[in-house]
């Protein structure tokens, strides 16, 4: 159904609009709203937010059709007029056009045709909203899938490649916001929320201007994956400055409890899978990474105290000639046969 805003100061216009429209009318193909001039107008315009064209004259007393039109994207930018002139009055028609106006019909109205040009401007803005609505969800899209993904998606070998996987050389990051949890049941939802994604804002800020990318977030933690040259490094670098950005945040005090922004992380390199990993069935796939050298980043960063960027032995070789670190110890790390020695990176 379509609603259509009738702005006219002569009464007898409504009677005679619901008299040659009540077909459509008991349909449920239109639905009418009347207004004697463009300050009811936006009156109803902002009464009724599902209104789709306008159909205006162009002189009336208090704001005329000319001055409405020009109000009318600040009012719904969606919105689309469709001006009434007398036959000839060319000046206005073009000023009308000039200022946005979708189309005119001139009086006396020929019901017929105003019908037809109503049903193209409809026809119209309900292009315009579906095409709204479609970048809407895009953006909200790009929030939860990763941008590789999206671009697979719009190859032709999506459907048939989308269980393909490839095996790749990269460094995985796990980030915790240390101490969260322990201020969450003391603290309203909105604002742990809040707070949280404040932190994750920072936190995504540098990943990003590393060249990495977010593979997902998990509770208070952030799985981030760097490929390419200097994957390890730049991972160190990302850790690094969140640490530093995390010391410039205030304390927040809950009840007797202080909890001061701060992080936790594991860094490891290594091969791991690439793929869509999840229930092809269900349509529930993360285009993540997967493999020992995940599952080990991930072990890292749970023995990793509060400020402390722990890698393996093997990073430390890797990074000790760009980066201060520090010998932290043997460590036994869950499902994982022998102990392993590890280091925190200073600075």
């Amino acid at each position: 159904m379509a609603k259509i805003l009738v702005v006219d100061d002569e009464a007898d216009l409504e009677i005679l609009v619901k008299q040659k429209f009540r077909k459509k009318i008991r349909e449920n193909v239109y639905e009418f709203v009347f207004a004697q001039n463009g300050e009811e107008a936006l009156a109803k315009i902002d009464e009724h937010n599902d209104i789709d064209i306008v159909l205006s004259d162009i002189n009336m007393p208090i704001m005329d059709g000319l001055t409405l039109l020009g109000r009318l994207p600040d009012a719904n930018p969606m919105l689309k007029a469709v001006m009434v002139s007398a036959y000839g009055d060319m000046q206005n028609i073009r000023a009308a056009m000039n200022r946005g106006a979708f189309d005119f019909v001139c009086k006396p109205v020929d019901f017929d045709d105003l019908d037809l040009t109503m049903q193209k401007t409809i026809e119209h803005v309900k292009q315009l909203q579906e095409t709204i609505k479609a970048i809407k969800e895009n953006n909200i899209l790009k929030m939860y899938v990763d941008e590789n993904v999206l671009n697979f998606m719009t190859h032709k070998e999506f459907e048939n490649g989308l269980l393909k996987n490839e095996l790749t050389e990269g460094t995985v990051m796990f980030m915790d916001v240390s101490g969260f949890t322990s201020i969450t049941e003391q603290v309203p939802v909105n604002t742990v929320v809040e707070m949280l994604n404040g932190l994750f804002d920072k936190i995504v800020k540098e990943i990003i201007t590393q060249g990495g990318r977010v593979d997902k977030f998990m509770g208070d933690a952030v799985m981030a994956v760097f490929r390419g040259d200097y994957h390890l490094d730049r991972a160190i670098d990302t850790a690094l400055a969140v640490r530093k950005q995390m010391s410039s945040v205030p304390a927040l005090q809950v009840g007797d409890k202080t909890f001061e922004a701060n992080i936790s992380v594991g860094i490891n390199s290594g091969e791991m899978i690439t793929g869509n990993i999840g229930s092809a069935s269900l349509k529930r796939l993360d285009y993540t990474v997967v493999g020992d050298a995940v599952n080990l980043a991930q072990r890292l960063q749970s023995v990793a105290k509060p400020g402390q960027i722990v890698i393996t032995e093997q990073a430390y070789e890797k990074a000790k000639e760009s980066f201060s670190c520090e010998r932290i110890g043997e460590v036994t790390l869950k499902n994982k046969a022998n102990p392993f020695i590890i280091y925190q990176v200073l600075e």
